[in-house]
């Protein structure tokens, strides 16, 4: 079944779309860009997810020396492909560095073992930055530009940490394995166990000249303004993921992610509940006794609102649809209004003298337990 499997399996260098003599460089950077096009979050198609994991695949294993040259020997049997000598660990250790017996299938099968080399690509890091946005916006959506500070990959030397971009050499001391081999003693008897490099740092290579931009480090830390899309809705807290905005990988990766946290800067008028917008109108006694025709200040701008007669401090009155959208939907909540009765602190004499009036048409009509306080009783009160 393995070697079924096998026949199938289409040739490394066609999946990395460069030629058996293909420089590593070459083939770095061939897998960058083929990496960026079918990485599942930028190509929603169905293929690429397949696509991705097959061009990983090619690369971990034309990227390693050792592994390479097996596999133009013996092709996918001695390249880590499951039937083939790197994917076979009947011991169960996972190829885990360190391993008696990865050393073990490394002395008879040689570098195309299960071990994994400690300069196989990495992702690069994820970051985080904040980002404020009016009312307004969060409901409506908008453009808006943010400043990210990144790793980016040094334009001198294109990540190679040598000056002019250079190949460095490879480590003299582990001839590019990055990894040494020092014998083991244990129960079974002595055996040979693979520890990283310590004068390359476990990367195969050694940095001779360095590139005098990045000073050697391949990466530089720059300040980007980006332009993202505001989804209309977006609530205070709400996070966006920008792939492969964070820091360029440190060894041919993929970059990682960048999050903007999203901050709603406060209304004076408006605040918000889910999909609901909440807000407060103030009306005299007359207005809400009589009803009245109001003018409600909305996200949207200002609509007329008949307020009924009878209307009470604190009763709450809905305006459809004059709420936030869900993010990634058209239907809108409501605007909640509050209606707010405010007393009059000052009268003239000849409201004074209608009040009362109407105080004592109203006494009689308004029942309440022994010794609560009528509406008009406070209002007295607060006259005084």
């Amino acid at each position: 079944m393995a070697q079924d499997a096998m026949a199938g399996k289409r040739d490394y260098y066609e999946v990395l779309e460069v030629n058996r003599s293909a420089r590593p460089d070459d083939i770095r950077r061939a897998y960058r860009r083929l990496a960026r096009q079918y990485h599942p979050d930028l190509n929603p198609s169905a293929e690429a997810e397949e696509r991705f994991k097959e061009i990983n695949e090619a690369y971990e294993v034309l990227s390693d020396d050792g592994r390479r040259a097996s596999y133009d020997r013996f092709g996918h049997a001695a390249a880590g492909f499951p039937g083939g000598f790197g994917g076979a660990d009947p011991f169960g250790f996972g190829g885990a560095a360190g391993s008696p017996f990865a050393d073990i299938f490394e002395t008879f099968f040689g570098a195309a073992g299960p071990t994994r080399r400690a300069n196989a690509p990495m992702r690069g890091a994820d970051i985080q930055v904040g980002l404020t946005i009016a009312f307004e916006e969060a409901i409506f959506g908008a453009d808006k530009d943010v400043e990210i500070t990144r790793l980016e990959v040094c334009e001198s030397c294109d990540g190679s940490r040598m000056r002019d971009g250079q190949k460095p050499p490879t480590c003299s001391v582990c001839h590019g394995a990055g990894q040494v081999r020092r014998a083991q003693q244990t129960i079974l008897g002595q055996f040979m166990t693979s520890m990283p490099c310590s004068a390359c740092g476990g990367e195969g290579v050694s940095i001779t000249d360095p590139c005098p931009d990045c000073r050697g480090r391949g990466r530089v830390a720059r300040t980007r303004s980006i332009t993202i899309s505001i989804p209309a809705g977006i609530d205070d807290n709400a996070s966006l993921r920008l792939t492969g905005q964070g820091e360029a990988s440190p060894n041919g990766g993929l970059a990682g992610n960048a999050y903007v946290r999203i901050s709603v800067a406060p209304h004076p008028t408006f605040t918000r509940r889910d999909r609901n917008i909440l807000s407060q109108v103030k009306v005299n006694v007359a207005q809400a006794a009589l009803g009245d025709e109001l003018e409600i200040e909305t996200i949207d701008g200002p609509v007329a609102f008949r307020l009924p007669e009878g209307a009470q401090s604190n009763q709450q009155f809905r305006l459809k649809g004059r709420g936030a959208p869900s993010v990634g939907g058209t239907d809108r909540g409501d605007q909640l209004v509050t209606i707010q009765v405010v007393t009059p602190k000052k009268l003239t004499a000849e409201q004074r003298e209608l009040f009362e009036q109407l105080a004592a048409s109203l006494e009689l009509e308004t029942p309440r337990a022994e010794g609560e306080k009528g509406f008009f009783d406070r209002v007295k009160e607060a006259l005084r």
